[in-house]
């Protein structure tokens, strides 16, 4: 059992809590960019780290076939961790750096309460600004989970979200012009038949003169 005793030592630091929240997309209010095509909006976690006072919480953002290579050892700020070099060489980034303060618990009504994920342009390149909350660089999907760190010492994370999609643009080539093909043809159809009623009511004057 003693030479256990290193390995338990050296694993402690490492171990933390999850706590039973998993980030979602905002409810309330309703809002018409939900998901756009490089943002999206989630509900902030309000009195979900109220037992971690001393803690910095980040969230996590990751594609949903990267995930599973997230280590919460790999400290944000770093290379593996910057926005700057997700998805290519960083499977995951960290942003939207919070403490209690951020999220006060219980909500005050009227309160907003909501992160838009991606808002943030000026730092997109900007490899000073690892954290940057930048635009997302594809239409996902993606999840995302909030992680409270003391130091650099993880103690405590929310489970992953459901997949995030994005919209995206249709195709020039997949818009019908089906409908568009009918109202042409319909004003070139009204157009004749307005013509040949020109056509008959002058006759129809004509002759009413010549008759008179």
């Amino acid at each position: 059992m003693l030479p256990l005793l290193p390995l338990l030592l050296l694993l402690l630091p490492a171990a933390h809590g999850e706590v039973k929240y998993m980030p979602f997309l905002t409810k309330t209010p309703v809002l018409e960019g939900l998901t756009t095509g490089s943002t999206f909006v989630l509900e902030q976690p309000r009195c979900v780290f109220d037992n971690y006072s001393n803690a910095d919480i980040w969230l996590v953002v990751a594609l949903e076939s990267t995930a599973a290579t997230f280590n919460n050892s790999v400290a944000p700020g770093t290379a593996q961790r910057a926005f700057q070099n997700f998805p290519k060489s960083a499977p995951a980034y960290m942003t939207l750096n919070a403490t209690l303060a951020n999220y006060p618990c219980p909500k005050t009504p009227g309160d907003i309460t909501v992160l838009r994920v991606g808002s943030e342009t000026s730092c997109i390149r900007d490899e000073r600004r690892p954290t940057c909350n930048g635009p997302l660089p594809g239409p996902g999907p993606y999840i995302v989970k909030f992680l409270a760190l003391e130091g650099s010492e993880p103690v405590a994370e929310t489970s992953w979200s459901q997949p995030i999609m994005l919209r995206t643009a249709k195709s020039p080539n997949s818009i019908s012009t089906t409908d568009g093909g009918h109202s042409a043809g319909m004003i070139a159809l009204t157009t004749i038949l307005s013509i040949l009623f020109a056509i008959l009511l002058a006759g129809l004057v004509a002759m009413l003169v010549f008759w008179g």
